[in-house]
């Protein structure tokens, strides 16, 4: 079934989804976290969506901000155990070389997708 299709229940028929102009405030992807010598390890994370203005204010403002103060501005939870939290993402950068340009990657890569598929 394709993505953009609601599907209505027993009749089988499918429905287009309908666009809401304004986006909802949050929305989830899967980011793949490079770990040295092996594949990347999925792991979701709640995002906070941004218009088009804030997002390009967003881009500007990257330059005086840490790698861990971008990823709190830009996500609110992850699927991981530890909580989503200053620290933890802290150790998580530490720990992951490539997670913050994989985290980045995937939250412009799901707005600028969302910007063109809407």
């Amino acid at each position: 079934m394709r993505s953009d299709h609601v599907h209505a229940g027993r009749t089988g028929a499918l429905l287009m989804a309908k666009l809401i102009l304004k986006a909802a405030p949050t929305f989830k992807a899967k980011v793949g976290i490079p770990v040295a010598g092996g594949e990347p390890v999925p792991v979701e994370f709640t995002f906070k969506h941004r218009t088009k203005s804030a997002l390009d204010e967003f881009i500007k403002s990257r330059a005086d901000q840490s790698d861990a103060e971008s990823l709190l501005a830009m996500a609110e939870a992850w699927d991981l155990d530890d909580e989503f939290n200053q620290e933890s993402i802290e150790l998580l950068l530490e720990n992951y070389i490539g997670s913050a340009l994989a985290v980045y990657r995937t939250y412009i890569d799901q707005l600028m997708q969302a910007k063109v598929k809407n």
